[in-house]
Formats: C-alpha cells, sequence, structure tokens
C-alpha cells in the first residue's frame, strides 16, 4: 500500500473538509495515512470548534474528522503555529500531538504529499 501525507495550512473550511475526506478514504483503502497542521490549520486541532459548516457540496469537516480520530490516524500539529496562536494543547483531538518541521520533512521524504 501506498503512503500518503496530508497537510493542511489553512483555516478553511472547504480546505479541512478535502483534505480529511481524501485523508479518510486513503485511509479506509489500507493505506498509511498521517497527517500535519501547519500556519492556520493549527486551528484544526481545536476540539471545541463548530464542524458542522457545511460545503457548497453539502459535506462538513465533522462527515471525516471523526473517523480519522478513532482510527487514531496520527496528526501533528506544528509547535511553534500553535503556540502563537495560544492553543491550548489539552484542548486537541486524542489523536494530535505537537510536533515540528524535521519529524514533517521526513515523513514528506517517504510520502506522497498533497497540500490544502
Amino acid at each position: 500500500m501506498a503512503n500518503f501525507l496530508f497537510i493542511l495550512s489553512k483555516d478553511d473550511n472547504e480546505a479541512a473538509t478535502r483534505c480529511f475526506q481524501f485523508a479518510k478514504v486513503a485511509h479506509s483503502k489500507g493505506h498509511k495515512v498521517n497527517l500535519f497542521f501547519i500556519d492556520a490549520g493549527v486551528m484544526w486541532a481545536d476540539s471545541t470548534r463548530d464542524l458542522s459548516q457545511k460545503t457548497v457540496t453539502g459535506d462538513c469537516p465533522n462527515d471525516y474528522l471523526p473517523y480519522l480520530v478513532e482510527n487514531e490516524v496520527e496528526i501533528g500539529v506544528c509547535t511553534p503555529c500553535a503556540k502563537n496562536r495560544n492553543l491550548d494543547e489539552s484542548k486537541f483531538f486524542h489523536n494530535m500531538a505537537l510536533d515540528g518541521g524535521p519529524h514533517l520533512i521526513d515523513m514528506a521524504a517517504e510520502a506522497q504529499v498533497f497540500n490544502f
């Protein structure tokens, strides 16, 4: 099976929905999947945010992110990006953890990378 890395850099509902959707599809097909949130994308680590806002196609982050959380798909959250936005790590989903650029580069070196 393939190895995929999905990078989310935007606090944008449509970008997040597609990122989570394709990560779910890849994982459900048996592929190795990792996600990494950078820049404003770190805002999606907050488990208290509203995930029900619909996209133009009628789906939303809540249609896909719970699958990734329940299936323990690892999601790295850029440490300086989160800290400079005063994100509280205790509010992250349980499959998410602060992480850094060196690990992101190591994962990218061995994966097909999708950027959202």
